[in-house]
């Protein structure tokens, strides 16, 4: 825990797990079925050569994550409402219309994901426990207040630790393992694919929209919770807690990519299997390989990770339009009182269902959301970093000079995937 510096005419407090929240809740949405399915694939292709990939993105996601919330809880303003504020109406829209595509895709693929972890544990149909899990997700997001529904959320980040069990419960060569944690590059397309794929699932945009969204939530609380614009007496404790809660959310996001990783290159790489169409797949080669208790622990997060994540792509969109079109916005309104968002929400939901229930090879439409997240993420970290910086937008607040340059860096590297992802279709 740290300590931070009282208000005026405040006792001196500190920080702590229960300060954990948007951040953290953030951090378990990146780990959604499709990114599950992404570090299957790597480390059954790969072994171990690409752990170090973890570590080396861990500074950019959690200091982009940190920037785009700060500036969220400085202003009273979600991402969208304040691009929507400082560019051209055109640029927003556009963004948002991108994001649409890709969460829709991604969240039917996550359905589908879902399903199948349901059938390998219980048996019958996918389809039907992906719309039963959709129902329940629908539930809880329109008719829970959201300070219950956040607990319920936090609960389910400790199902993240069945990857970590999983690690444990098969023979990983330790001493590889630990070894991958050094930088290496090697040539080939596979590789070079691999990495714009780690690199698009970690810095991912609609994580940036969902924090800042709850962000600007905070803020809006009345009297008490204030933008930092308006109450500067609130920012020691406040952006002290974005750090902690986004560092924290962060860190267990790529440490549970770590041990899946690990898990499918002990399993599904030492024997071989190097191509795993989803994270349902990967769970099934278990079987055979580390035995039904690993599969079916593997499977059972699956379903609780979509459970995380799902939440989040929709709760992100409904923040991105609302902020556009400034409607009345928020998990915290009652849905009567911001019936547009909660409508937003629901649509992008059902959109994933009827995505799910098409005929279409999931690995592909994972592909296709992976592409679209990763070329819009490159103009939506230039905005946000040029707005990080102004004093007319953060007053007082502005980035400082190390988290601007790590931020920079993180939009280069972006850069360079989306390049990359490019020049494969070109060629």
């Amino acid at each position: 825990m740290a300590d931070y510096p009282a208000g005026r005419g405040g006792a001196k407090r500190r920080i702590g797990l229960r300060d954990l929240g948007p951040g953290l809740l953030t951090g378990v949405a990146d780990d959604d079925p499709s990114n599950i399915a992404t570090y299957s694939q790597v480390g059954a292709r790969f072994g171990y050569q690409m752990v170090w990939t973890l570590w080396a993105f861990y500074p950019l996601v959690a200091v982009i994550q940190q920037v785009g919330a700060q500036m969220a809880r400085a202003t009273g303003k979600g991402l969208a409402e304040n691009l929507r504020a400082h560019y051209p109406p055109w640029i927003c829209y556009s963004l948002v219309a991108a994001l649409f595509v890709a969460n829709v895709i991604n969240i039917g693929a996550d359905l589908m994901a879902m399903g199948g972890a349901a059938r390998l544990l219980w048996g019958g149909p996918r389809l039907a426990y992906a719309a039963g899990f959709l129902a329940v997700i629908l539930s809880l997001e329109v008719g829970v207040r959201y300070e219950r529904y956040a607990r319920v959320l936090e609960v389910l980040s400790l199902s993240l630790l069945a990857y970590v069990v999983t690690a444990f419960s098969v023979r990983v060569d330790w001493h590889q393992a630990l070894a991958g944690l050094v930088p290496t590059i090697m040539p080939g397309r596979h590789y070079a694919t691999a990495l714009v794929a780690i690199a698009g699932t970690t810095i991912s945009p609609y994580l940036l929209f969902w924090q800042a969204g709850q962000e600007a939530e905070i803020a809006q609380r009345g009297p008490a919770r204030q933008p930092l614009l308006v109450r500067p007496a609130q920012a020691p404790r406040e952006l002290l807690r974005i750090r902690f809660d986004t560092y924290i959310g962060m860190a267990l996001s790529q440490i549970v990519g770590f041990f899946i990783v690990v898990t499918s290159a002990a399993t599904l790489g030492a024997h071989g299997i190097s191509h795993v169409d989803t994270a349902s797949a990967a769970a099934s080669a278990l079987a055979p390989l580390a035995g039904r208790w690993t599969q079916a622990l593997f499977a059972a997060g699956l379903v609780a990770t979509g459970l995380l994540a799902i939440p989040a792509m929709a709760g992100a969109c409904a923040y991105a339009l609302a902020g556009v079109f400034r409607w009345p916005q928020g998990l915290e309104a009652h849905v009567w009182a911001a019936p547009r968002f909660y409508l937003v929400l629901v649509a992008v939901c059902l959109a994933g269902l009827g995505i799910a229930l098409l005929p279409i090879d999931s690995m592909r439409a994972l592909y296709l959301s992976a592409a679209l997240n990763g070329l819009v993420a490159v103009p939506l970290l230039v905005f946000l970093m040029i707005l990080a910086r102004r004093r007319s937008v953060m007053g007082r607040f502005v980035v400082p000079p190390v988290p601007l340059v790590i931020g920079w860096l993180a939009t280069l590297v972006m850069t360079a995937a989306a390049l990359m992802l490019v020049e494969s279709w070109v060629t």
